[in-house]
Protein backbone atom coordinates (compact mmCIF):
# COMPACT_ATOMS: atom_id res chain seq x y z
CA UNK A 1 0.00 0.00 0.00
CA UNK A 2 1.35 3.26 -0.86
CA UNK A 3 2.37 6.11 1.77
CA UNK A 4 -0.71 8.26 2.67
CA UNK A 5 -1.23 11.50 3.75
CA UNK A 6 0.21 12.14 7.65
CA UNK A 7 2.51 9.49 7.29
CA UNK A 8 6.03 10.17 8.20
CA UNK A 9 8.77 9.11 5.43
CA UNK A 10 10.58 5.72 5.97
CA UNK A 11 14.12 6.35 7.03
CA UNK A 12 16.56 5.35 3.65
CA UNK A 13 19.73 6.33 2.26
CA UNK A 14 19.75 7.75 -1.19
CA UNK A 15 22.71 8.89 -3.23
CA UNK A 16 23.27 12.07 -5.17
CA UNK A 17 26.47 13.20 -7.09
CA UNK A 18 28.12 16.77 -5.86
CA UNK A 19 31.23 17.72 -7.13
CA UNK A 20 33.26 15.44 -4.67
CA UNK A 21 31.40 12.58 -6.43
CA UNK A 22 28.62 10.64 -4.97
CA UNK A 23 27.31 11.25 -1.37
CA UNK A 24 24.76 8.77 0.99
CA UNK A 25 21.76 11.21 2.20
CA UNK A 26 19.65 10.12 4.40
CA UNK A 27 15.78 11.29 4.30
CA UNK A 28 16.13 12.73 8.02
CA UNK A 29 19.27 14.71 6.26
CA UNK A 30 16.69 15.57 3.20
CA UNK A 31 13.31 16.18 4.63
CA UNK A 32 13.95 16.97 8.17
CA UNK A 33 13.13 20.60 9.46
CA UNK A 34 12.19 21.58 6.08
CA UNK A 35 9.39 21.85 3.28
CA UNK A 36 10.19 19.54 0.54
CA UNK A 37 8.42 19.57 -3.03
CA UNK A 38 9.57 15.48 -4.06
CA UNK A 39 8.30 14.18 -7.64
CA UNK A 40 9.54 11.14 -8.54
CA UNK A 41 10.14 9.65 -12.36
CA UNK A 42 10.23 6.24 -13.82
CA UNK A 43 13.90 6.78 -15.53
CA UNK A 44 16.00 9.33 -16.28
CA UNK A 45 16.60 10.52 -20.06
CA UNK A 46 12.86 8.61 -20.52
CA UNK A 47 10.87 10.46 -22.65
CA UNK A 48 8.12 11.97 -20.48
CA UNK A 49 10.81 12.48 -17.61
CA UNK A 50 13.37 14.59 -20.15
CA UNK A 51 10.98 16.36 -21.92
CA UNK A 52 8.39 17.61 -19.29
CA UNK A 53 8.70 16.25 -15.80
CA UNK A 54 11.94 17.26 -14.54
CA UNK A 55 12.15 20.58 -17.14
CA UNK A 56 8.79 21.71 -15.65
CA UNK A 57 10.25 21.82 -12.05
CA UNK A 58 13.54 23.33 -13.13
CA UNK A 59 11.62 26.03 -14.94
CA UNK A 60 8.96 26.54 -11.88
CA UNK A 61 11.64 26.12 -9.00
CA UNK A 62 12.02 30.21 -7.97
CA UNK A 63 7.78 30.07 -7.88
CA UNK A 64 7.49 27.06 -5.66
CA UNK A 65 10.13 28.15 -3.82
CA UNK A 66 8.12 31.53 -3.05
CA UNK A 67 5.72 28.97 -1.73
CA UNK A 68 7.49 28.57 1.23
CA UNK A 69 9.27 25.44 -0.11
CA UNK A 70 12.65 24.88 1.06
CA UNK A 71 14.00 22.71 -1.40
CA UNK A 72 12.62 20.53 -4.68
CA UNK A 73 14.39 16.99 -5.23
CA UNK A 74 13.45 14.69 -7.94
CA UNK A 75 13.79 10.76 -7.09
CA UNK A 76 14.31 8.16 -10.12
CA UNK A 77 15.53 4.34 -9.77
CA UNK A 78 19.10 5.01 -11.41
CA UNK A 79 22.52 5.49 -10.12
CA UNK A 80 23.97 8.50 -8.92
CA UNK A 81 26.39 9.17 -12.22
CA UNK A 82 22.71 8.90 -14.84
CA UNK A 83 21.30 11.18 -12.20
CA UNK A 84 24.66 13.64 -12.13
CA UNK A 85 24.67 13.49 -15.83
CA UNK A 86 20.79 13.95 -16.21
CA UNK A 87 21.10 16.83 -13.70
CA UNK A 88 23.64 18.46 -16.00
CA UNK A 89 21.87 17.81 -19.69
CA UNK A 90 18.88 19.38 -17.91
CA UNK A 91 20.29 22.41 -16.51
CA UNK A 92 18.82 21.65 -12.65
CA UNK A 93 21.50 23.94 -10.94
CA UNK A 94 20.63 24.19 -7.85
CA UNK A 95 17.06 24.83 -8.30
CA UNK A 96 15.96 21.04 -8.64
CA UNK A 97 18.23 18.51 -6.63
CA UNK A 98 18.67 14.81 -7.93
CA UNK A 99 18.74 11.78 -5.89
CA UNK A 100 19.15 8.15 -7.08
CA UNK A 101 17.71 5.42 -5.44
CA UNK A 102 19.35 2.65 -7.22
CA UNK A 103 17.70 -0.02 -5.70
CA UNK A 104 14.29 1.22 -5.35
CA UNK A 105 14.70 0.90 -1.49
CA UNK A 106 12.92 4.40 -1.08
CA UNK A 107 10.59 3.89 -3.89
CA UNK A 108 9.28 0.19 -2.38
CA UNK A 109 9.16 2.00 1.09
CA UNK A 110 6.40 4.02 0.26
CA UNK A 111 4.75 1.32 -2.06
CA UNK A 112 5.03 3.31 -4.97
CA UNK A 113 7.72 1.30 -6.64
CA UNK A 114 6.73 -0.76 -9.97
CA UNK A 115 7.81 -3.45 -11.90
CA UNK A 116 9.26 -2.32 -15.49
CA UNK A 117 10.73 -5.32 -16.60
CA UNK A 118 8.52 -6.17 -19.46
CA UNK A 119 10.06 -2.81 -20.78
CA UNK A 120 13.15 -3.97 -20.01
CA UNK A 121 13.88 -1.46 -16.71
CA UNK A 122 13.46 -3.65 -13.60
CA UNK A 123 11.76 -2.43 -10.51
CA UNK A 124 11.32 1.78 -11.22
CA UNK A 125 9.42 4.64 -9.38
CA UNK A 126 5.92 5.28 -10.21
CA UNK A 127 5.65 9.26 -11.29
CA UNK A 128 3.82 11.05 -8.26
CA UNK A 129 4.87 14.35 -6.53
CA UNK A 130 4.37 14.82 -2.98
CA UNK A 131 5.11 18.07 -0.44
CA UNK A 132 6.67 16.87 2.75
CA UNK A 133 6.72 19.04 5.83
CA UNK A 134 9.69 17.75 8.36
CA UNK A 135 9.26 14.58 7.49
CA UNK A 136 5.57 14.10 7.00
CA UNK A 137 3.36 13.77 3.80
CA UNK A 138 1.09 16.81 3.70
CA UNK A 139 0.08 16.24 -0.09
CA UNK A 140 0.42 13.47 -2.68
CA UNK A 141 0.14 13.12 -6.20
CA UNK A 142 0.09 9.83 -7.72
CA UNK A 143 -0.30 9.24 -11.36
CA UNK A 144 -2.29 6.98 -12.93
CA UNK A 145 -0.07 4.68 -15.43
CA UNK A 146 0.81 5.91 -18.34
CA UNK A 147 -0.15 9.62 -17.11
CA UNK A 148 1.46 13.04 -16.85
CA UNK A 149 -1.18 15.45 -14.93
CA UNK A 150 -1.16 15.37 -10.85
CA UNK A 151 2.64 15.28 -10.51
CA UNK A 152 3.38 18.09 -12.82
CA UNK A 153 5.39 21.22 -11.46
CA UNK A 154 2.28 23.35 -12.27
CA UNK A 155 -0.15 21.09 -10.69
CA UNK A 156 1.79 21.16 -7.50
CA UNK A 157 2.16 24.57 -7.92
CA UNK A 158 -1.32 25.31 -8.29
CA UNK A 159 -2.07 23.23 -5.18
CA UNK A 160 0.98 24.58 -2.61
Amino acid sequence: MAIQVGEKIPDVTLKTMTADGIKDISTRELFGGKRVVLFAVPGAFTPTCSAKHLPGFVEQAEAIRKKGVDRIVCLSVNDAFVMGAWAKAQSAGDKVMLVADGNAAFSEAVGLAFDGSGFGMGTRSQRYAMVVQDGVVKQLFVEKPAEFKVSSAESVLAAL
